[in-house]
């Protein structure tokens, strides 16, 4: 039987008193200032982290939570320097194998088989089958296509969910589609192609098979752009011939697509295709962060974040823009249910 949940940190008021399931995200042993030990973790759900401290017998509880662990945690909620946090009186370890993922990692709100299908559809109608054989390649790919449907986009920026890549990867196609009709000196075969590759090397940069979400190794030592090149290269090897400029293109739009030497690009854009990926790489990022700050806000009307470091300054942001997604519409389902999506898509 799978293991229920009682409540989700969205949910948690101060003074609230807690019985419920979190996943470990961290897991620190300290000490107070007078020596004693105690252990400081965050808790997570697909909602949202909560700060916890676990103040007695913290040397024998550590083992009950290591990161990555789900838990059953017994405490009270307070504010603690206007934070809130949960003063936890008991925590023990629950059985991986009865967990149920959707619960506690967050998952896109779109349906990840309707968006696949959409991308194979653009993929079809691309007037260069050079290109259109490539990105099928791809799809074929069954280990990749999977990752790639599964896979976050960021770590905590961005997208950065179960089906994250996915949508944001068809957010830029969208983009891509409707720019293309505006300024028709776009090559619109490659820019589709720079919108499905540019980040594809995300499916190895992180590790999200088990959580929670972090860099890999290979992550961490080569990023997804390089990760991203080993990819195409490993396609265009069984592809061959392809034509060799477009294969330079394509690279080109990977490399060059964060649009600044200062934000991890080798090389600058210089072709409209690229110029335009960065564009609107950066534009649905940024929305999906405003979105995500906006379902965070306390009320519906404008109002102001906190400062956001990464963007550098205040944002005025309206409240929920829809009602949260219930246990249903969230999910990937079971490796059998993905299994047979891959399936259908390819009928």
């Amino acid at each position: 039987m799978t293991v229920g949940k009682d409540i989700f940190v969205c949910d948690v008021k101060a003074n609230d008193d807690v019985n419920s399931l979190f996943l470990v995200k961290t897991m620190r042993l300290s000490e107070t200032k007078a020596g004693k030990p105690f252990l400081a973790l965050e808790l997570m759900d697909r909602t949202g982290e909560v700060i916890a401290r676990v103040w007695d017998e913290a040397d024998r509880l550590a083992s009950e939570c290591p990161a990555g662990s789900v838990v059953r945690v017994l405490g009270q909620a307070q504010v603690y320097k206007g934070a809130l946090q949960l003063k936890v009186t008991s925590i023990a370890k629950v059985d991986l194998t009865q967990v149920d993922w959707a619960r506690f990692l967050p998952t896109t709100s779109c349906d990840i088989g309707e968006m696949a299908e959409e991308i194979l559809a653009v993929i079809s109608a691309l007037p260069d089958h050079d290109i259109q054989r490539l990105l099928l390649a791809v799809v074929g790919d069954q280990p990749l296509w999977k990752a790639f449907m599964s896979a976050p986009a960021a770590k905590s920026m961005h997208h950065a969910y179960i089906g994250g890549l996915l949508e944001h990867s068809l957010g830029i196609c969208r983009l891509a589609d409707r720019v293309c009709g505006l300024y028709p000196s776009i090559n619109r075969s490659l820019l589709i192609a720079g919108t499905l590759f540019h980040d594809l090397g995300k499916v190895r940069e992180f590790s999200f098979a088990v959580p929670p979400f972090d860099y890999s190794d290979q992550g961490r030592l080569l990023g997804h752009m390089v990760i991203s090149l080993e990819i195409l290269q490993e396609k265009l090897i069984a592809l061959a011939p392809f034509p060799e400029r477009t294969a330079m293109m394509i690279k080109h739009l990977i490399i060059s697509h964060h649009g600044r030497y200062e934000f991890g690009s080798p090389a600058l854009p210089m072709i409209r295709e690229a110029f335009v990926l960065n564009f609107l790489d950066d534009l649905d990022s940024k929305m999906n962060y405003l979105d995500r700050l906006s379902r965070q806000a306390p009320a519906a009307d404008y109002q102001w974040t906190e400062y956001q470091r990464t963007m550098e300054r205040f944002l005025f942001v309206t409240g929920p823009a829809a009602p949260r997604a219930t246990d249903d519409d969230l999910g990937l389902g079971s490796e059998a249910e993905l299994g047979e999506r891959q399936a259908s898509l390819w009928g």
